[in-house]
């Protein structure tokens, strides 16, 4: 999944672990990265623990993509900071699944997340038996 992912390894976001239903990521914060307020940039901090979520629910093989996800962000990071980003399937039920991600440096939880995924059909649904209406035109009514 992540070699794919053109926009984390353009992060530096590296793929430390990886199992069914967990992965652990890794971004140091660049200074690109760091807003005004002179800390981490939320977008990011959501982009490296969404990433560790595609990790984790494609794990399973199917296409898996994102239904919805929440994050808490929990303490700032800085320009400098290694952040780690665990994710841990919850569940999976059909074709969904939650997934919570944890975000630290160090010891220190910097957001928390939660991801909820959907599986993509693998092959089109069977098309309709039911014959579709026809449609008129103006110029077929007016005749």
């Amino acid at each position: 999944m992540l070699a794919a992912d053109e926009a984390s390894r353009g992060l530096g976001i590296e793929l430390l672990e990886h199992g069914e239903g967990t992965a652990v990521l890794r971004m140091t914060v660049t200074p690109a990265m760091v807003n005004g307020h002179r800390i981490a940039h939320g977008g990011y901090v959501f982009l490296l623990a969404d990433s560790a979520f595609a990790c984790a629910c494609n794990s399973h093989g199917p296409v898996t993509v994102a239904a919805g996800a929440d994050i808490d962000f929990v303490a700032p990071a800085h320009e400098g900071d290694v952040l780690v980003a665990t994710a841990r399937e919850r569940t999976r039920f059909g074709r969904s699944g939650i997934y919570d991600v944890s975000v630290v440096r160090g010891d220190t939880v910097v957001a928390e997340f939660r991801g909820r995924s959907r599986t993509l059909r693998t092959t089109p649904p069977a098309p309709s038996t039911q014959p579709r209406p026809a449609r008129s035109t103006e110029r077929e009514e007016s005749s």
